[in-house]
């Protein structure tokens, strides 16, 4: 049987590269990181290595890729829905750590076919591809791509707090879903009374962590810290001023937001105009 990826019918395919900002691009990272950390990505990604292969369409997927993007066909892709949703998190360390990725994006018409769905592993996406290996639940994706670079803390201590706060961030992501997507009109003014007490954990570990002046678990970013991030954004445009009591995860989010590579990808399309959720609330 002949899957949908094959067919090309479910998807159109995009190519995103955030590592313009550098002298010359890179598939693994900017030019002024060590030599190491190239050898030590290419280690962890075989597929980094592989034949150059000139740009336009790679006759054995059927799927397109920016003439511009690398002499490489990137190792990663994401398949989605149009939006920002349980994606953005991935998107932002991505493009922080200057990686090229291909985003297959799926409209719910087609979604609603069946075959894509009855193909992935749980019935539901994301999908991420790296190189052969797939992957579905978007915090396995950010926990492997927090292995692969170097972004799940410095040791078992701190890799179990940055566990622990991703999964507080999840906690808080099933609320606002289930805002966004079951109770929206009749449960936001509850919810926004609600979300102080919500945010309070976030703010206590940065004023243990430094005073508040690093990243949300020792002095390194962490793949939690994106996801936390992407989180903090959706909330402030649902409650413009939520963050307003909390001094610490306000200037948390400026700060990572002022990231050089995770600035342009903010301000890029990409992100602007990529609505938060499928339904049209935010």
């Amino acid at each position: 049987m002949k899957s949908p990826a094959r067919s090309g019918a479910y998807a159109k395919t995009r190519v995103f590269v955030y590592a313009r900002a550098a002298p010359v691009l890179s598939v693994v990272c900017g030019n002024k990181r060590p030599r190491a950390r190239v050898w030590a990505a290419e280690v962890c990604h075989p597929s980094l290595a592989r034949k150059r292969a000139r740009p336009g369409k790679d006759k054995a997927s059927g799927r397109f890729w920016n003439r511009y993007s690398s002499p490489h066909l990137p190792p990663y892709a994401i398949v989605y829905f149009p939006v920002r949703g349980r994606c953005q998190a991935m998107r932002m360390l991505l493009a922080d750590q200057g990686q090229s990725w291909k985003e297959e994006v799926v409209t719910m018409e087609t979604w609603l076919q069946g075959p894509l769905k009855a193909s992935c592993l749980y019935g539901q996406l994301p999908k991420f591809q790296d190189g052969d290996l797939t992957l579905y639940q978007s915090n396995a994706i950010l926990r492997h791509l927090g292995r692969s670079f170097g972004l799940y803390g410095k040791d078992q201590r701190e890799a179990a707090l940055v566990d622990m706060v991703n999964d507080g961030v999840e906690d808080l992501r099933s609320k606002y879903i289930t805002l966004i997507y079951t109770n929206y009109e009749t449960g936001k003014e509850k919810y926004v009374k609600e979300l102080p007490g919500h945010l309070k954990p976030f703010e206590t570990l940065l004023a243990q962590n430094q005073g508040g002046q690093a990243f949300i678990v020792g002095n390194q970013i962490s793949f939690a810290d994106y996801n936390l991030l992407d989180l903090l954004l959706n909330h402030q445009v649902l409650a413009p001023g939520c963050l307003d009591s909390f001094p610490l995860l306000l200037a948390y989010v400026a700060r990572l937001s002022a990231r050089p590579k995770l600035k342009a990808f903010l301000a890029s399309p990409e992100h602007v105009n990529l609505p938060i959720n499928g339904n049209g609330k935010q």
